[in-house]
């Protein structure tokens, strides 16, 4: 099974939901080999903070606990450790592309890139942007495991 990461800026809003989204759909699996995945910013202004109050609210909404993840910041080992690095926009994409070591192996590519779609900060927003986004992830969350042969 594919290792995925899910990538923002500060790893507060999008990133942890993506995360959180992709457990929950994923957490019947069976395939085998357990599935490693996790989530990061391409900044470290957040790490080590829980995620934004919004998104753990609108994840919990949805029957889902990310209250208890922590914000980190991407690192050279991630290159390597996950198969497929998911940034959330364009700008993150980006920093990804410019931060990866030349042996990098994981494919890095846009979250929604089918057709290609950045996922809105919903920081400065109001809570609307938050459903919104958790929408957009819950359907790449979906594409994405279906990608991976896993059955949502």
């Amino acid at each position: 099974m594919p290792a995925v990461l899910f990538v923002c800026l500060g790893n507060i809003c999008r990133s942890p939901l993506a995360e959180g989204v992709f457990r929950h759909l994923t957490r019947h699996h069976t395939g085998g080999e357990p599935l490693l995945v996790d989530s990061a910013g391409t900044g470290a202004w957040h790490q080590g903070e829980a995620p934004d109050p919004r998104s753990i609210a609108v994840a919990a909404r949805h029957g889902i606990d990310i209250s208890g993840q922590k914000a980190r910041q991407v690192i050279g080992a991630d290159f390597s450790r996950f198969d497929l690095i998911l940034a959330m926009d364009g700008s993150n994409l980006s920093d990804l592309n410019r931060m990866a070591p030349a042996q990098s192996t994981a494919t890095v590519r846009l979250f929604l890139d089918a057709p290609p779609c950045d996922v809105p900060d919903p920081y400065y927003g109001g809570p609307t942007g938050f459903e919104t986004v958790f929408r957009m992830v819950e359907d790449g969350a979906r594409r994405v495991a279906e990608e991976i042969g896993i059955r949502v």
